[in-house]
């Protein structure tokens, strides 16, 4: 490439580094929508990271996995996010074992960003551990719909209406902390409860 190339692609390079970075938004997603949209997920303790101290290259962190609740069936020894935070990369703590929902690449290798779902293991509640093996994947054909402001509502009995923003003004609520969406054997879905939470079973559309 020529010195005159050379100056003419150096813009174009910053203008796609500044796009990169500004296009790390992240729509909220409630537990089980992140657990179905997720190749992997597995539960996994962080035991090394490595930094090539590249702007391109990803991060690499070695875990210890020791659940596989969704995916191919092996052992993951390492995941990989980008170097900054700027890029959506992810920055983990050795030692602490997470809840991972990640994607895979051609190569077979798992990848996450902050878009990820991914909490340390101690953070979870009890539904939320048990629905990884009981519930999460019973709703995956359900649709969970967002309600940021009222009025909102279904359009179909296949859908769940997640108000934890509308009502406590965070994502992560009582419907993302104790609830699953279930399909039921009409094909319509409800918010089922958690053995966590007292009184009935299942969630009304009308009981948020």
């Amino acid at each position: 490439m020529s010195w005159t190339l050379k100056v003419l692609a150096l813009p174009l390079v910053l203008l796609c580094s500044w796009k990169e970075a500004q296009a790390c938004s992240c729509a909220a997603m409630h537990p089980q929508q992140a657990f179905c949209q997720a190749d992997v997920v597995i539960k996994a303790k962080v035991v090394g990271g490595k930094a090539d101290g590249d702007f391109i290259k990803p991060m690499k962190y070695d875990i210890k996995q020791t659940k596989l609740f969704k995916g191919p069936n092996k052992d993951f020894d390492a995941i990989y996010t980008a170097p900054t935070s700027s890029l959506c990369g992810v920055t983990l703590a050795k030692g602490i074992e997470y809840l991972i929902a990640g994607r895979l690449e051609s190569n077979g290798s798992l990848h996450v960003t902050l878009c990820s779902f991914l909490e340390p293991w101690d953070v979870l509640s009890a539904t939320q551990k048990k629905s990884l093996v009981e519930r999460y994947e019973m709703g995956c054909d359900c649709k969970i719909t967002r309600c940021t402001s009222v009025p909102c509502g279904i359009s179909s009995p296949a859908e769940c209406l997640w108000t934890d923003y509308l009502t406590e003004k965070m994502t992560n609520g009582k419907q993302a902390r104790h609830f699953a969406c279930i399909k039921r054997s009409d094909g319509s879905c409800a918010w089922y409860r958690g053995a966590a939470s007292p009184k009935k079973e299942f969630m009304d559309i009308e009981d948020p």
